[in-house]
């Protein structure tokens, strides 16, 4: 990357350098060093505005490329937690396995396995699971950015005896948080 404050340096040098030859050159009287000193301040002042061009145009540009689209955030954020924390035992009955981001339906799809008492058919249901998670998605201060941007909310349940049984299956849209 192109460091522009020193471009700007040497800029400020180089006018520095003109100002002092041009009043070695003129240097004939009061009126010589007035101008002198008005040349000086005129490129004081042009090298302040260009420092601070420099800057700007530099922060511009860092912003740019530091900018990621929301979608490449979650992408990245989803497999970045998979690959750290999964699998992971959230409660006694409870694991997480799993969590990915389904890019052309906006979706963020949460893997869990129900272990002991819990791995039965039927169990959600007894607790009004499909509620606990509109609540806990509503109150979720954590997937704020998300939800402001209409995502909607994947829950798969699964069997820990038997894997390829789904226990319960659950989308969450913007109208249901």
């Amino acid at each position: 990357m192109i460091d522009m404050r020193y471009d700007a340096e040497i800029s400020y040098m180089i006018h520095v350098d003109f100002i002092a030859l041009m009043c070695k050159v003129t240097k004939k009287g009061v009126e010589s060093e007035y101008f002198c000193f008005f040349l000086y301040l005129c490129t004081q002042k042009i090298a302040f505005i260009m420092k601070k061009l420099c800057m700007i145009a530099s922060f511009a540009m860092i912003l740019a490329a530091c900018q990621e689209s929301l979608e490449d955030r979650c992408a990245r954020e989803t497999k970045e937690y998979t690959r750290k924390n999964c699998p992971a035992k959230l409660d006694k009955n409870i694991n997480i396995d799993s969590l990915t981001f389904e890019r052309e339906t906006h979706t963020l799809h949460y893997y869990y396995t129900l272990t002991g008492v819990a791995d039965r058919e039927g169990v959600m249901e007894d607790i009004n699971g499909v509620q606990i998670l509109k609540d806990n998605l509503k109150n979720s201060t954590a997937l704020k950015t998300y939800k402001e941007n209409h995502y909607n909310f994947t829950y798969t349940y699964r069997s820990e005896k038997d894997p390829k049984k789904i226990l319960m299956e659950v989308t969450l849209t913007d109208k249901d948080y």
